[in-house]
């Protein structure tokens, strides 16, 4: 054994070559922690002493070779200083410095995923030979940051600035055919030839068939391009990813500019300008942001596997109302290989299903993302029926009929008598409350909210809502089948809206006030979209329905009366009384047009303003901040009572709920994010400024403890 680690073994094997394997005890995948890098450079070292090797083969022994860094030490690292940063980088790039300065030529054994600094570790040997399952990529970006450990460097002059600014900015997982395309990589096998072929390339370099020394010299060089090809590379590329990206999002931009900056460089001085970039990079608060959410969701994952263990298995699903809805349902239930029936009171409704299923399908077919055969294969999953005869197979219904608590009720009463008495029936509604639904059941306890939502097959979350009754099978149960369907299952206790529909209300509310204030509806979407909603709150409400918006503020009123009752008639009133709905009847606040690919455009429609005459109180201007503080506070502080009544576990599991079913922008974090980040004190101040708007924009007691303890949401 010529070294042997925690994380790292290096062993001499026949050929006369050495194999470093990659094995992070007490772990289910390798991942670069301090431990492991700090065992790589006493791995380095200890093969710079062997005199007798011909040659490195870089191996995993899991399932996966490199995840990337471990996140959960990015918070601490990150709040450190700049400087402590960039040498942490350098430390790091010395090591993988060494690994690719070894005096004999070295490849990597690509089996499962190489990311991120896994994928820099593959890059800093001579060859790569990939598993042709395995996939490659540096997704540092989505963690608003970029390579730090080399990636810009290695891969740009690899295969060549323009992939490696695709690769990086996008920051996608490559497969073995396209990595192989692209040059990074040098040959694709099956898996148990992966070891076998690596030796090969070594006895292929050993022997002068392949020139390791020059593939070296091409990576440690200067980027081959001059002086025009390169300005326009990278001037071209910082318009184009500047626009994909938004201004909101910083690192894919400022990772095309350090290439730029090292293209004339050797290795060594290069990396120093990514290490440098680098820190920049991990310390803006989108960083801070992104590392936030990552390990938020890496804690939902956790608590879903925890339920798993206690769920029954559903084999057979049930979804009923066949609408655009259940069909989303039906469609997405059946892609991740669950078969369902879909079960509606006319032909119509199963048509309506039927069709949104093949629509989503067809999209993928036409994207490459499915042959016509499996399209079919998926369609036949779907089983539509008029009536409840093969009810008797089904283990978890999900009820997603027309949101009236009557309907609801019939339904939901003829579909308990006949299913099993084991199994697992659930309600798509989007307000009604679970314990209401469940009064007339004969098994509450196996009766729970399974609200998924629109568009089904894009929106990640689903809200598992657990009633008085509900048991923990159910809950389990429940969770397990939001994961196989591919969704982020979050568990919250009932309540009028439940978590997401709760908080979102008080920011309509918001916008109300706003317009009745003399606020222009379309500066309020624009502001907002500016600072990162995907829309604004006149475009969302047209996109949810005035119906549907109207009803859930009803209930919402009914609900918590001291703060979400207004008296006064508002801007929503105004177009449900118009029957201006949204998209759904082609105009609300805005008109919708259909483009040349039929789909429906927001169109400017000057006779809103006239229609909101009679609820604008006052002519009052609005500065940008004005506006966005009388739409965020009211949002967070509902998030703040949510966490409070116990409606939802951990700041966590809030914040991933907004950033989940209400598209909450990531580079803020969620609300208690935002919260934590503007901090307590102040916010309640900012707060304080708008008291006379009514409780909405009252802090709690518990905010005002928690502004003068200096404590924070989030650690």
């Amino acid at each position: 054994m010529i070294y042997e680690g925690k994380a790292i073994t290096v062993k001499e094997i026949e050929g006369g070559f050495a194999q470093l394997d990659f094995d992070l005890t007490g772990e289910s995948v390798n991942k670069f922690n301090q431990l492991t890098i700090g065992e790589l450079g006493e791995a380095a070292e200890a093969l710079e002493k062997q005199n007798k090797l011909k040659g490195l083969v870089v191996t995993s022994s899991k399932d996966t070779f490199i995840v990337g860094a471990d996140i959960t030490e990015f918070t601490e690292l990150f709040a450190g200083p700049e400087e402590d940063l960039v040498n942490n980088s350098l430390k790091a790039n010395r090591i993988f410095n060494s690994i690719e300065d070894l005096p004999f030529p070295t490849v990597t054994a690509i089996n499962g995923q190489a990311l991120g600094g896994g994928f820099e570790m593959c890059l800093s040997t001579d060859f790569r030979v990939m598993d042709e399952k395995a996939k490659v990529g540096l997704p540092e970006v989505k963690l608003g940051i970029f390579p730090g450990f080399g990636g810009t460097v290695r891969l740009s002059r690899l295969i060549g600035a323009d992939n490696a600014i695709e690769w990086i900015c996008m920051g996608g997982e490559q497969k073995a055919d396209k990595a192989l395309k692209a040059h990074a990589v040098d040959a694709v096998v099956k898996s148990d030839q992966l070891v076998d072929a690596a030796v090969d390339i070594l006895k292929e370099a050993n022997s002068g068939k392949l020139d390791y020394q020059a593939r070296r010299e091409e990576k440690t060089g200067k980027l081959k391009l001059n002086s025009m090809e390169s300005m326009m590379v990278f001037e071209t590329s910082k318009g184009y990813v500047a626009g994909q990206s938004g201004p909101n999002y910083p690192s894919p931009v400022e990772a095309v500019k350090v290439m730029q900056k090292h293209a004339g460089m050797t290795r060594d001085k290069a990396v120093e300008v990514e290490a440098k970039g680098f820190a920049k990079m991990a310390k803006t608060g989108t960083a801070a942001s992104l590392v936030q959410i990552f390990l938020n969701d890496q804690d939902l994952k956790k608590k879903a596997k925890d339920y798993e263990k206690q769920a029954n298995q559903v084999k057979m699903a049930a979804v009923l109302g066949a609408g655009i809805m259940g069909g989303g349902i039906a469609y997405q239930s059946a892609l991740k290989g669950t078969p369902i029936m879909m079960k509606d009171i006319n032909r119509d409704g199963i048509k309506l299903g039927l069709d949104e299923a093949k629509k989503q399908l067809s999209k993928r077919v036409e994207k490459g993302k499915m042959s016509a055969d499996q399209m079919g294969d998926v369609l036949n999953n779907i089983h539509p029926t008029l009536n409840y005869g093969d009810f008797g197979d089904v283990d978890l219904v999900v009820e997603a009929v027309v949101e009236n608590p009557k309907v609801k009720d019939s339904v939901l009463r003829e579909t308990e008598d006949v299913i099993g008495e084991d199994k697992i029936l659930t309600s798509n509604t989007s307000t009604i409350s679970i314990d209401r639904l469940a009064k007339n059941l004969k098994r509450p306890e196996n009766f729970c909210g399974m609200h998924f939502f629109n568009p089904v097959h894009m929106m990640p979350l689903v809200e598992v809502i657990r009633g008085e009754k509900t048991s923990d099978k159910a809950v389990a149960t429940t969770v397990a089948y939001a994961r196989a369907m591919g969704k982020s299952p979050i568990v919250v206790n009932d309540c009028p809206g439940f978590l997401v529909n709760r908080i979102l209300f008080p920011y309509f509310g918001g916008f109300a006030r706003l317009v009745r204030d003399g606020a222009d509806f379309q500066k309020v979407d624009k502001v907002m979209e500016k600072f990162g909603w995907p829309m604004g709150p006149a475009y969302l409400l047209d996109v949810v329905g005035m119906d549907t918006a109207k009803h859930a503020n009803e209930v919402m009123a009914e609900g918590f009366p001291d703060r979400m009752k207004d008296e006064h008639k508002s801007a929503i009133d105004v177009m449900f009384e118009k029957d201006r709905l949204g998209q759904k009847s082609d105009v609300g606040f805005y008109q919708y047009k259909l483009d040349k690919k039929g789909k429906q455009q927001k169109v400017v429609d000057e006779s809103t303003y006239d229609l909101l005459k009679p609820v604008v109180h006052n002519s009052q201007e609005f500065t940008d901040d004005e506006i966005i503080e009388r739409m965020m506070i009211p949002l967070c502080i509902e998030t703040v009572r949510c966490l409070e009544d116990n409606i939802v576990g951990t700041a966590a599991e809030a914040d991933m709920g907004l950033v989940y079913g209400i598209g909450f922008p990531p580079f803020r974090g969620g609300a208690l994010r935002y919260i934590d980040d503007i901090g307590l004190d102040a916010f309640c101040q900012m707060a304080d400024k708008y008291k006379d708007l009514g409780p909405l924009y009252h802090p709690t007691d518990g905010m005002r403890e928690m502004a003068k303890a200096g404590k924070k949401f989030h650690g």
